[in-house]
């Protein structure tokens, strides 16, 4: 596959679907959709119209993502929950304490999430999708009953309970793990979960949800990591499922996303704050790690670099290195100059 893709539109894949109606409720009718894929009907990615991509979180910037959506009461109230708690330093007693200054840093960035703090966001939208679900639309390919992951299957009431937030996580961090993948590849598998949702126009269930997980990872660790982990690495790691039902599940979760593998920088940002949200609202801190040697040096190159483009595009603009402050246009052109006396 590589990073480089191409994208292109199909009108209706020919895939089984099943709506199950209600959790408590018995399963609805098979709904099978037969359409014919001829290449007159493939529609490149760039000739789609700009409106079908608003309210599409996973391609569109400003557009609200989808676990967002689902876990706003409970993100409004676990801020307010911590807004009003009082915090009260107990009484401790006396230490001696280091007289050298320790800076603690967020070890979290945009650039280079937190792995394990990350995966334990992705597994929390993840439960949210799942919890707040508007339907129980299923497709054959993700529905664990049709496709066991483990030789044993499932039980018989798989579908009617939601799994716990620590089920999911510990699901992802074991292909995680395993795999070797990095925490930009977790945010990328929400992002292509969420497409899906869009695309596919179904939900996740507890009757499809690792399946679905697992086609996500497994595609964003081809797309994001430059040595990709192969159908048959995940073989090694789930013993139970073969090759033939990992491609199967790589190729349908194509044709549902329509090839569009592209993630903007914008839309990769937005899911990685909307995370950030989520845990502070469910009090999954991001801990706070010690400035190292070499992070400060690191730091200190970086800051030298931007100071000597600042200064190279100052001189390129004909301002000298001694020019005095009447030359500095702050906020607007100055109209008078203060003379102090």
């Amino acid at each position: 596959m590589g990073n480089k893709s191409s994208c292109c539109y199909y009108s209706s894949p020919t895939l089984g679907r099943k709506d199950y109606p209600c959790e408590n409720d018995a399963r609805g009718i098979e709904v099978n959709f037969e359409t014919k894929m001829s290449v007159n009907n493939l529609q490149h990615i760039s000739e789609r119209e700009p409106d079908d991509w608003d309210s599409d979180p996973s391609i569109h910037p400003s557009a609200a993502t989808i676990f967002m959506e689902r876990s706003k009461k409970s993100i409004e109230n676990g801020l307010t929950r911590k807004r009003s708690q009082y915090q009260i330093a107990e009484m401790r007693p006396l230490k001696k304490s280091s007289s050298c200054s320790t800076i603690y840093l967020d070890d979290s960035t945009v650039s280079q999430p937190n792995l394990k703090s990350t995966v334990k966001c992705v597994a929390l939208a993840v439960y949210y999708n799942i919890k707040n679900r508007t339907s129980n639309r299923v497709i054959e390919i993700f529905d664990e009953k049709l496709h066991p992951l483990t030789r044993d299957g499932v039980l018989e009431d798989y579908d009617k309970h939601n799994p716990e937030h620590k089920q999911i996580y510990k699901f992802i961090r074991t292909l995680f793990n395993a795999a070797q993948l990095t925490a930009e590849c977790a945010i990328i598998t929400l992002v292509y979960l969420e497409r899906l949702l869009t695309y596919a126009e179904l939900d996740v269930t507890p009757a499809n949800w690792k399946r679905i997980v697992l086609g996500a990872i497994l595609l964003a660790s081809k797309v994001w990591d430059d040595q990709a982990v192969w159908n048959v690495d995940y073989c090694q790691i789930l013993k139970d499922i073969t090759v033939e039902d990992m491609n199967e599940l790589e190729r349908q979760f194509l044709e549902l996303l329509q090839f569009n593998i592209n993630v903007p920088s914008s839309v990769y940002a937005k899911y990685y704050f909307d995370l950030r949200t989520l845990a502070e609202a469910n009090e999954l801190t991001f801990p706070p790690e010690p400035l190292s040697k070499d992070k400060a040096q690191k730091l200190e190159a970086m800051s030298r670099i931007f100071e000597d483009k600042i200064m190279a595009e100052h001189l390129r603009n004909g301002m000298k290195k001694w020019s005095s402050l009447d030359n500095v246009c702050i906020g607007g052109h100055r109209r008078s100059i203060a003379i102090l006396s």
